[in-house]
């Protein structure tokens, strides 16, 4: 492999702290990887003393699999690569939390719109309602449901900055007060509350209990290099956890742009990545110039737009063009159209000239044509100017997918199904619910809504005699689509897919929504989801992704600009180049420094938004072009927005961009998807689901549909924890009694949808089968070796499957025994635990070399039978062609349904929209 001076001495340097300046473009992932891969070759490092971080769970997955075939390449075989930790830093963050301190092992994560769905619901309890903002010197209160957002704002701020707190006013001290307590009383960290809590711990040197320390042993002992990449995105909590982690003397290698520094918004600052040759001792500086994506047009492009920011804001670089994309007139285009549905309907025209439109991806490869899902449209907000882009794609027919979920709430078929919601709650009648799903055009009649009534009529009339879970949003949800008989092959069109995907995702929105509402009764919860549906959902989900990993249609890609960070495709658009649009204006209404004053945080007007920082935005935008670039700009009829873009017209400056298109190519290929090998990492569960049912898999993991929730959720888990408790503790020497039961029942028990009488009967149940256990196997958890260990099989390239074995334990026979813990609400088929386990030996002989004996199954239930068996060869031989074969089907889309009606079927949730029990 060649590699430029730059990358030889990036990958080269190990013990000197690093600062890799990594253009877009640069090869900068294969240099991190040869990087870490070279560690491993230093005396006495482990992989256990390698830590990375990246900043996306896609972007984890490739460098993952990069770093692990480098190793391969370099030392052969390395056991415990599963201890080489490689992800996010809140993965990072809360692994730590639950593995290392016990108090946090019981904690769940909200994301970002059940953060918000909880302030809303809690509104007095989280201080949303009685936190001011203070507009022209007069205090008003915030309000449920309109300024929750800002307020979720204003407490990640409080925890991720370097804010005064001693001056924040009384009412915003005390808001943040009950936020933290209604998280702690309910046993939830948010994602800010995730990376504070373990960078405050890690940094805390008056903290002298055995948590504390035992964490920071576990950094002192085990970290030994820190990899950041991205690192122009960090915030001070996020660099506060770095420091952390290096204080003890780790070196450290950072790598990022800051040229796409684009979440300021976010509290990203810039700073760390310009200052860190001042913060950290003996800082070697490398910069990777060579742009290997784009063509030289683009790379020039975006090379002068971004030379524009003022020196003392950016470091020195000159991206050159170094790949083997060609440059050819006509690629790079600035056009002007009357207005956005001119401009939408050439964007779609170009679409269809350049589908079959030959195209190499690399160098070595055969040209191939391209397809819709080689192209993607880029907006600075989807939610403002993607409509006229939609409507004409929907039009023509022509496949789209939007990254984000923001405008699944307009899909045909999303809106038939809230229809079904407005329905319940009385705010629609039958004749319109009829009419909304003829509407979607999915091959749903009339009388098939009319068989679907029932379901709906059904929960319209809840009896309060019956158990309060037993009518859920997401079953009511799952058995209409069942009633009604959709099935995705059985939608017109070829659109099954696309329509099944665009449900899947709605499905998640309702879980996210019943996570929060799930404990209110039936008729209020679906009253508060139909509302919520009509005024906030949308904005709820502005933000954010809604990806779910592997599902890739073969459809136009419509994204954020923010949202296409760290991707590629050979034609990018980017329309809608409006002054105040691109760049933004500055935002009106209330804000962030409305709560907060300005002069409390340290670099507050990045949360505002500078032209630098929308420079930088576009610069982002532009190098996501490999070949062909369109930028256009057309007036959107409001007052501000109807002039150009200053970025469209410095782009009309530049000799290769044509104010005019000109013909593609001639001649055309057939359209193919480009045939790569796309990383899979997936978990010992999932796996169980791909085993177990190939198309219950695509359901739940591709499309996101959800299980319908129940009030013993989280019983299984709690037991989990405890045991995780008592042998992480048995290994340290420290044996339980059975007298401290309850008090480990009380530290980790965690019942989030179980109402009092719930509560009151799983408690009791909970601290017998831990008293129970104790007693049983106190003589023997000194057997204990490992607890809540993660393993990792890597059966062929490219597939990678993580999880943790519940125990490792030596037996009195010397042999090594492979456990798993089961209670009834974590029950599973034998054969499947039988596959599961044998998976988890494959992991631990990766880990360490060794081979294991014994898999057992301990169930935790009084009437609970527990099962042992020797290790099945056959079983194991078997196990690493049936992963990748699971995974390669996975690869290419063949995840058919199950051959005829069976068990697995009988208990799967999603039964009713794969086949009837008829079929």
């Amino acid at each position: 492999m060649q590699f430029t001076e730059a990358q030889r001495t990036a990958i080269a340097t190990h013990d000197e702290n690093l600062l890799i300046v990594a253009c877009a473009g640069s090869g900068k992932t294969e240099v991190i990887s040869q990087r870490i891969a070279g560690l491993l070759g230093q005396p006495d490092v482990e992989p256990r003393n390698i830590v990375a971080f990246t900043f996306t769970e896609k972007a984890a997955g490739e460098l993952k699999e990069r770093v692990h075939t480098r190793i391969r390449e370099l030392h052969g075989e390395v056991h415990g690569l599963a201890e080489m930790y490689i992800g996010t830093m809140h993965g990072y963050a809360l692994d730590l939390l639950h593995s290392q301190v016990p108090e946090a092992f019981k904690y769940n994560v909200l994301n970002d719109v059940q953060t918000r769905l909880m302030i809303d619901k809690y509104s007095t309890q989280s201080g949303l309602t009685t936190t001011n903002a203070v507009v022209q010197g007069t205090p008003k209160p915030l309000k449920r449901w309109v300024n929750s957002k800002l307020y979720q704002q204003v407490m990640s701020i409080l925890r991720e900055d370097d804010v005064d707190l001693e001056g924040l006013r009384p009412d915003v001290a005390a808001g943040l007060e009950r936020y933290m307590e209604l998280l702690a009383t309910r046993s939830y960290f948010d994602y800010t509350g995730i990376l504070h809590t373990a960078a405050v711990l890690l940094n805390d040197d008056e903290d002298d209990s055995e948590s504390v320390l035992g964490l920071q042993r576990h950094i002192k002992e085990t970290v030994r290099y820190v990899v950041v990449d991205e690192y122009q995105d960090t915030n001070p909590v996020q660099e506060q956890l770095i420091r952390g982690l290096t204080r003890y003397g780790a070196n450290l290698c950072v790598v990022g742009d800051d040229d796409q520094t684009i979440y300021q918004w976010r509290g990203s600052a810039v700073e760390n990545i310009l200052t860190i040759e001042n913060r950290y001792q003996d800082v070697r500086r490398v910069t990777l110039n060579e742009n290997f994506r784009s063509s030289p047009a683009v790379v020039d492009l975006a090379r002068r737009i971004v030379e524009e920011i003022p020196p003392g804001e950016r470091l020195g670089k000159a991206m050159t063009a170094a790949g083997h994309q060609s440059f050819d007139r006509g690629d790079l285009l600035a056009l002007e159209f009357d207005d956005q549905r001119a401009e939408a309907a050439w964007l779609v025209d170009r679409m269809v000239e350049l589908r079959g439109v030959p195209f190499q991806d690399r160098d070595d490869a055969e040209p191939r044509g391209l397809t819709w899902s080689d192209i993607a449209v880029l907006f600075r907000s989807v939610k403002a100017d993607a409509g006229p882009l939609v409507e004409e794609l929907r039009r023509r027919d022509i496949p789209y997918v939007i990254k984000g979920l923001a405008k699944l709430f307009e899909t045909p078929e999303v809106l038939a199904a809230v229809a079904c919601f407005r329905f319940v709650a009385g705010m629609t009648d039958e004749a319109d619910l009829v009419q909304c799903w003829s509407d979607a055009g999915i091959g749903v009649s009339e009388p098939d809504v009319r068989r679907g009534l029932p379901v709906l009529e059904a929960a319209m009339r809840w009896d309060s005699s019956k158990p309060w879970d037993a009518t859920t949003l997401q079953g009511v949800f799952l058995d209409f689509l069942e009633a009604v008989g959709l099935r995705e092959e059985g939608i017109p069109g070829n659109r099954g897919e696309l329509v099944y995907y665009n449900l899947g995702r709605f499905s998640t929105a309702i879980g996210d929504f019943e996570r929060i509402h799930l404990t209110s009764e039936p008729q209020q919860r679906f009253e508060g989801f139909a509302q919520w549906l009509q005024y906030q959902a949308p904005d709820y989900y502005e933000e954010s992704d809604g990806d779910n990993g592997y599902a890739q249609p073969d459809a136009v890609v419509i994204a954020t600009v923010h949202g296409a960070k760290g991707m590629q495709w050979p034609a990018v658009f980017l329309p809608a180049l409006r002054k105040n649009t691109f760049p933004a204006a500055g935002r009106g209404g209330l804000g962030v420094f409305h709560v907060v004053e300005k002069s409390l945080i340290p670099g507050a007007a990045r949360y505002q938004g500078t032209v630098a920082d929308e420079r930088r935005l576009f610069y982002v935008a532009v190098t996501r072009a490999q070949k062909y670039l369109t930028l256009s700009f057309a007036p959107n009829g409001k007052r501000n927005g109807m002039k150009r873009s200053d970025f469209f017209n410095e782009a009309t400056q530049v000799y290769t961009v044509l104010t005019r298109p000109t013909a593609l190519p001639e001649s055309t290929l057939p359209p193919t998807a480009r045939r790569g090998t796309p990383d899979v990492v997936m978990s010992f569960s999932d796996m169980k689901y791909l085993f177990e049912c190939p198309y219950s898999f695509k359901l739940r993991l591709l499309y996101g549909f959800d299980s319908p929730l129940q009030k013993e959720l989280g019983y299984g888990k709690s037991l989990h924890d405890v045991m995780a408790e008592i042998h992480k503790r048995a290994i340290q020497g420290d044996i339980a009694r059975p007298e401290e039961a309850e008090d480990l029942v009380d530290r980790h028990l965690n019942l989030p949808f179980a109402n009092k009488a719930a509560a009151d009967q799983l408690r009791p149940a909970a601290v017998a089968s831990v008293r129970r256990y104790l007693q049983r196997h106190g003589a023997t958890l000194h057997q204990s070796r490992f607890s809540e260990q993660p393993v990792e099989i890597h059966p062929a390239p490219g597939v990678t499957v993580i999880g943790r074995v519940d125990l490792i334990k030596r037996l009195d026979t010397d042999e090594t025994s492979v456990v798993d813990f089961k209670s009834t609400e974590r029950a599973q088929a034998e054969d499947l635990t039988r596959d599961q386990l044998h998976l988890y030996v494959l992991g631990y002989n990766e880990l360490t070399g060794q081979p294991a004996d014994v898999v057992e199954v301990l169930n935790l239930d009084k009437a609970g039978r527990d099962t042992r068996e020797l290790v099945d060869p056959q079983v194991m031989s078997s196990l690493s062609e049936r992963v990748t074969d699971a995974a390669e089907s996975l690869r290419t889309n063949s995840l058919p349904r199950l051959s005829s009606w069976c068990t697995s079927c009988a208990k799967c949730d999603f039964a009713g929209i794969c086949r009837s029990r008829q079929e």
